[in-house]
């Protein structure tokens, strides 16, 4: 085990960043090569997803704050050994290399710490960046004081206010992840029904059926957006809307955590948010379909009276040099660790 390693304030040497897209073979080996070329010609180029997105903002937040850094340089995490690797993505990347280094896991490399009990063993980790503050609870029990919440930034000048006029009352964003057809009965329906009975426009998207550009143009022309989602680790997309001026409605149950995979036979954890970064600035929330109503008026009367500034709380909080020196300073501290410090017992009590 080698001291731990202490650098003055200001930028860290190059940064080591590892992150790649999920793609496996499917029913030949190497077939996921020509897979790749297929949806390319038949889609065009990839739309990066949120992990992605995750990645390439990172990116931007460094070369805008001058930290230097190098992408999946694979020979020289084994060249040297106690260099620390920031691994970012899913599994795959993490069990893609012995890594003999000292890891800064995250964001997204995990969804819960039960999918990996043996972490901490056959790993050098000296800490765990999760999107939110909710996830860093539920997860500390498990992770204890290695665990952080760590959001990335956004584009603020491409994600700004549009010149162009707001023809549209409201997006409603709908991305509703699970048990769909309750949620458009207890929800979804007496949601629209409401805007309908005050004679509101509004134009609804779902999740993943939309393109980027689509999503820009439709906030240049909206005056709000109502977000409907269960819960949201970072919640990039209502942030996108934020940064571009648009204040937000957003459906905030507080309630469980409810991803299938895990809800309810392996985990029970609350309260969760689908509006993790917010103040009052941001817009109204509200919790159930029956608050609706009282909600979306609160929230018109406060627009009137320009309340809001969605823009002003995403370039305080959520810039890309901002987030990605906060990023810096987390390897800085996980450079100072050693690999027995404060070493999490798994599995903890949750």
């Amino acid at each position: 085990m080698t001291a731990p390693v202490n650098f003055p304030a200001g930028h860290l040497p190059p940064l080591n960043l590892f992150y790649g897209e999920p793609d496996f073979d499917r029913w030949l080996p190497f077939d996921r090569f020509p897979r790749a070329a297929i949806r390319r010609l038949l889609r065009g180029a990839l739309r990066p997803g949120g992990q992605m997105r995750v990645f390439l903002n990172l990116c931007a937040g460094l070369d805008e704050i001058g930290q230097s850094y190098r992408v999946n340089d694979y020979r020289f995490a084994r060249c040297h050994p106690d260099e620390l690797c920031c691994v970012l993505g899913k599994r795959h990347v993490l069990d893609s290399h012995p890594w003999a280094n000292p890891l800064l896991l995250g964001p997204c490399i995990h969804d819960h710490p039960v999918t990996d009990p043996d972490l901490f063993r056959r790993r050098r980790v000296r800490r765990i960046l999760v999107p939110g503050e909710w996830m860093r609870k539920m997860c500390e029990p498990y992770w204890g004081n290695r665990v952080h919440a760590w959001p990335v930034g956004l584009d603020t000048q491409h994600w700004a206010p549009s010149p162009q006029s707001k023809t549209l009352d409201f997006i409603l964003y709908n991305k509703i992840r699970w048990d769909h057809a309750a949620r458009e009965t207890i929800l979804l329906t007496p949601i629209r029904a409401e805007l309908d009975r005050l004679k509101l426009s509004y134009v609804e998207i779902k999740y993943g059926s939309y393109a980027p550009g689509d999503f820009k143009n439709l906030l240049g022309s909206a005056h709000a957006m109502l977000f409907v989602c269960e819960h949201e680790t970072q919640g990039l997309a209502c942030q996108e809307a934020l940064s571009s001026g648009v204040p937000v409605l957003a459906w905030d149950h507080g309630g469980e955590w409810l991803d299938p995979e895990f809800h309810p036979h392996r985990v029970h954890y609350a309260p969760v948010s689908s509006v993790p970064y917010w103040d009052e600035r941001c817009g109204v929330r509200f919790a159930s379909a029956v608050e609706f109503p009282a909600a979306l008026d609160d929230f018109i009367g406060r627009q009137k009276t320009g309340h809001f500034n969605p823009r002003q709380y995403i370039i305080e909080n959520l810039g890309l040099g901002i987030c990605a020196a906060k990023f810096v300073e987390h390897a800085r501290i996980a450079l100072t660790l050693d690999d027995a410090t404060d070493q999490p017992a798994f599995p903890a009590k949750p």
